[in-house]
Order: structure tokens, then sequence, then C-alpha cells
């Protein structure tokens, strides 16, 4: 058996570990919304037509913020579609996804929603097809208590206080042609600038994302960056990255090591803000909010067929996901929490039905997909500082990267609460890795819990008919030997372990 070691000292923190980096996503895009949060017909559909079995859900798997309303619907979104009377309420032609929006769902059931479910909001502001003045009255309709017209409007619609929205994204993906409005980064770096220093005006302590680059592999990435920042700097907080992932032509090692490009995504944009800092002679740190990221097939939609008519809620995104997949998805988390330094902000996108975690049938069940498991399982174990963790393995040839190691790992450590809890991959597709973990320094008494996500078929998955198909396995390979311990890890598996510290 091949074998690896881990040395973690509480003294080599990264960071605090960030409650928002186990955001999500909610855009008006297939199912996410209609016949996904909001199902009024449903059997378990409560007052507000929202289905409890996904808002149950959604608490277990531990989101902490929900990015709202998109994506790539907000750029060509009017907010006020949404508001008041919903029999007043117009229906539109969603140019993003060719789809027709009814508007039945709106911000004031977001707002209701998000309560339920027990997350902050990040909202997104329209800056393709439109601009300053109605982000500005956005923000007065949410966010000021009364006295205007907008925030009397408001209070007419049954909100008698102020949404109290902090966080805030400057528009989406402008960089890419096939947004609605698309800019070049001059263009959208005036405009988030403009954007921004008015909606300080009327709430100075807003916290805003300016839009970064759609993915690492657009001809502007790096560029984008520097140029939208030379404009809004001083305006803004952090700059997004969005990137998904996907096994393409049978290449599993290279999809394993999807970590290795995240990694390289995030230092690629905070070296280039720091550098943008730098010759602004600005204090100011920029950091990233990582507000779209997850597994993505993105080649089976683009060889679609498009709909030839305006089709309401059509199951668009439905990827099903495998083991292989929450093995990546599992890594990609270890590299957020690795990059806690710098990134502040994350959503898996999206969280029902659209490449999401949670599937569910119209007037049916709901149920998780393989991807939960190690997001929910992060989410809960995962607090106070995040280590850093000195790691010697083994390497394996990927044809994207070049060699890697074949475990990658994280871990966190609560000294108030006597809780270390270690994240661990390995990417080998063919046998398992033994490794010892150095952990004198935290001098570990038991082991509260173990688990492995794994199977012998890696295409496996989880459907309505069988809904725990894969669920995580007890680890009853884990040792503790002073302050030393062992696990081994099955192959193409994610693994969980929280020890109990003195």
């Amino acid at each position: 058996m091949r074998t690896a070691s881990l040395t973690i000292d509480p003294a080599f923190s990264v960071a605090p570990v960030h409650r928002h980096t186990f955001g999500s996503f909610v855009e008006h895009l297939g199912r996410c919304v209609y016949t996904g949060i909001y199902e009024p017909d449903h059997a378990t559909a409560d007052e507000d037509g929202f289905r409890k079995d996904v808002l149950e859900l959604t608490r277990e798997l531990g989101v902490s913020l929900v990015r709202y309303p998109g994506g790539n619907f907000v750029s060509g979104y009017r907010w006020e579609d949404g508001v008041g009377p919903v029999e007043q309420r117009p229906r539109r032609l969603d140019l993003a996804w060719h789809s027709l929006e009814t508007n039945e769902f709106g911000l004031g059931e977001f707002v209701r929603w998000a309560g339920k479910a027990a997350v902050e909001p990040l909202m997104a502001v329209n800056l393709g097809t439109r601009g300053v003045q109605e982000a500005v009255d956005l923000l007065e309709y949410s966010n000021v208590a009364s006295g205007t017209r907008l925030a009397e409007l408001r209070r007419s619609h049954g909100a008698d206080a102020p949404f109290g929205f902090r966080a805030w994204c400057l528009g989406n993906e402008m960089d890419g042609p096939w947004q609605i409005g698309h800019k070049t980064a001059r263009e959208y770096g005036r405009l988030a600038a403009e954007t921004a220093r008015a909606m300080r005006m009327v709430q100075p302590d807003l916290e805003l994302v300016a839009c970064g680059s759609s993915s690492s592999s657009m001809p502007t990435f790096g560029n984008w960056e520097r140029e939208v920042l030379q404009e809004c700097y001083d305006l803004v907080d952090h700059i997004s990255c969005h990137a998904y992932y996907e096994e393409t032509d049978g290449d599993v090692a290279s999809f394993l090591a999807s970590a290795v490009d995240m990694d390289h995504f995030v230092d690629s944009v905070t070296a280039t803000a720091d550098a943008v800092g730098a010759a602004l002679h600005s204090r100011k740190r920029i950091n990233i909010s990582f507000d779209e990221w997850n597994v993505w097939y993105q080649t089976r939609f683009n060889s679609a067929e498009p709909p030839r008519d305006w089709p309401f809620a059509p199951r668009l995104l439905e990827d099903v996901y495998s083991v292989t997949d929450a093995v990546v998805v599992g890594g990609l988390l270890i590299s957020l929490l690795r990059h806690s330094d710098r990134v502040a902000l994350a959503c898996q996108a999206q969280l029902v039905n659209v490449i999401g975690p949670i599937m569910t049938e119209p007037g049916g069940t709901a149920w998780r997909q393989t991807i939960f498991h190690p997001f929910a399982l992060t989410s809960r174990l995962a607090a106070g500082e995040v280590l850093r963790v000195e790691t010697t393995a083994p390497e394996m040839e990927t044809a994207r990267f070049g060699p890697v190691t074949i475990v990658d790992a994280a871990a966190t450590y609560d000294v108030g609460l006597g809780r270390l809890a270690l994240f661990l991959v390995n990417r080998s597709v063919d046998g398992p890795v033994e490794v010892s973990v150095d952990l004198r320094s935290v001098n570990p008494e038991a082991v509260a819990e173990s688990v492995s996500l794994y199977d012998a078929d890696r295409h496996a998955a989880n459907t309505a008919d069988q809904p725990d198909r894969v669920v995580p396995k007890h680890n009853d390979s884990v040792r503790l030997d002073g302050g030393r311990a062992t696990v081994t890890l099955p192959p193409i598996s994610w693994t969980a372990v929280e020890f109990v510290t003195r």
C-alpha cells in the first residue's frame, strides 16, 4: 500500500474559517426556483409556497449565504417585476435561458425563504441592461427604513422592516460575450465604480463584489481583473471568480486534480489584485468572492438542442452526480479552505435541480445528490482556524496539470471546542493510501467521527428511486497512537475525520 504523511501545527494558521465559504446560489434558471425551492401545490408547501422538504435539506446542507437572483438571469432582470401583488406582476421573456419568467417568485418571496432557511442573502444588481439608478433604487427599496417613496412602497407590500442586505454583487460575468449587456473591462470597471460610489452614498458599510473573469480560460483573464480594479479598487471589497469542472475524454486523473486549477485561479487573481493595489499606493486589500463553483458538465448543455418556444421552468442543467464528482467537490472545498486568507465568500452553484446538491420532482420527493455530502460535512465540521498542512505523498501524472500528489488535505482547529477536523482526498484511481498524521502539537485524545465517501463503482449516483445509493460510510481504519494518527483512504475517495483534543 502506498503511504503519505501530513504535519499539522496550530502555530501555522492560514485564517479563521469563514462561514460564508459555505454559500450557495439560487437563480431564476430551469427548476431552481419553480418546483425547486417554491411549489405552492406541493404536499409539503408551507403558507408561502415554499417546499419544506427542500428547506430542511438546505439547513442540513449547512448553507450560510445564498446569491440571488443570478447569474446570467440578473443581466436582463427588472427587480420591480418581482414586488407587489403577485397577480399584477408581468410575465417576461428571460433572454439568458430562453425561458418564460412569471415573476410569481420575487424579492419579497426570496427574503421570506432566506429567513426560513437561515441564510444570508448575497444580492446581485443588473449592470447589463440597467445601471446606477436602478441599483440605487433597489437598495433604497430594500434597506431604507421609511420616509422615502421606495421605502414606503416596500412597506405597502407588507415588509415594514427593511431587508438589511449588506453584501452585493455588481453585475454578473460581464466579461462574457454571452452576457446580456456584455462590456469591455474598462466599460464595466467604470460602471462598477459609479454604481459602488452611489450605493455607498446610501449605505457606506456595504460589502461589494466586482465581476472578475467568468473562468480562468477566458482570453481576457488577468487583464480583465487588472483593468476592472484599476477603475474601482478603492470602492469594492472583493472580486469574483467563477469555475466549473467536468471529466472530459475519460481523463479522470485530471478531473480528480481539479483543485490544482482552483488553487492557480485564486493565486493568479490575488497576485493581480495586489499588483493593482501596489500601483495605486493603496493599503486596502481586495479579497475574492468565489461565488460560482461546482462540477458542471457544460459540454452536455452546449450540445443540447435549444428550445423553439419559451418554456416555463424547463429542465435545464440537471446533472446527475457520481461518486467521482463528489470527490472532486470535496477537493474543491479543500482548496477554498486552504485559501481562507483571501477567499472571503464562496457559493456553490446552484442549490436545487440546476447542477445542485439537492434534487426534486414536481409534486414528488426531494433527495440528496452525491455532492451534497462533502459540502454538508465540511460545513458542519470546519470551525476555528484553518491550519497549514504540510503534505508528503506519492505523485500521479495528469494530462492537464502534470504530476500532482495523490493526497490533498485541509485541516481546521477550534481550540475552544477542543476539536480538530481533517479533510482528505485520495485522487488515486487504482489503490488505497495509508496516511499518517503528526498531531503531537494538539494532543489528540479520541476520534469523534470518521467517514469516507467512495464506492466500488465510481459512477454510482443517487436517484429518486435510490436516494441513498451513495452515502458517507464509517471509516474504521483510523488509529491513534500518542500524538500520531493513521487513516486509510480508499481509491477515489473523500474523507473527514474529527479528533477530540486536550
